[in-house]
C-alpha cells in the first residue's frame, strides 16, 4: 500500500562475499516503474570498491615499470570507469549493507497495480557470484 501523489525511489540491499566476482568491469541495468507504465531506467555499478576508486581517485602502488599486483600475477588492472551522469555506485549504509537506487517513480494513486523492478546485466556475458541480497527497499522521496 503506497501514498497516493507521493515520489518514491526503489533501493537494492544487498552485500557482496570476500569472494565475490563478475560485478567489477560490467555495469548493471536497473529500472522500476509501475506495471505498464513507461518507468525509470539508469546504469549502475554493484562494485562498491569501484565506486570508492572513483570518488577518492586510489591509484595503485607502483614498482618501477610494474604495478605490484600485476608483477605478482594478482589481478588485472581496472579500466577506467565511462564518465556518465547516469551511473553509480553503491553506499554504505549505518547497518553495514550497501544500497544502490533502481530509480524513482510517481504514485498518483488513479490505478492499482504491480510494482516492478530489474536488475539485469546480460551483455558482458561472466559469470558472476557472491551478492547476497536482503531486499528492495521503497520509500518516499524527500
Amino acid at each position: 500500500m503506497l501514498s497516493p501523489m507521493t515520489r518514491y525511489k526503489a533501493c537494492l540491499v544487498f552485500k557482496a562475499i570476500a569472494g565475490a566476482y563478475g560485478f567489477d568491469f560490467q555495469p548493471a541495468e536497473v529500472s522500476v516503474s509501475i506495471a505498464g507504465a513507461e518507468g525509470c531506467k539508469r546504469t549502475v555499478y554493484l562494485d562498491a570498491a569501484r565506486g570508492l576508486r572513483q570518488r577518492y581517485q586510489i591509484v595503485p602502488r607502483r614498482i618501477g615499470l610494474f604495478s605490484r599486483s600485476r608483477f605478482l600475477g594478482l589481478q588485472a588492472p581496472v579500466p577506467p570507469a565511462p564518465a556518465s551522469a547516469d551511473d553509480q555506485y553503491p553506499k554504505t549504509r549505518g547497518d553495514g549493507w550497501l544500497e544502490i537506487e533502481l530509480g524513482e517513480f510517481f504514485n498518483d494513486g488513479s490505478i492499482d497495480g504491480e510494482l516492478e523492478m530489474s536488475v539485469m546485466e546480460v551483455d558482458g556475458g561472466h559469470w558472476k557470484g557472491g551478492l547476497i541480497v536482503q531486499g528492495i527497499e521503497i520509500r518516499p522521496c524527500l
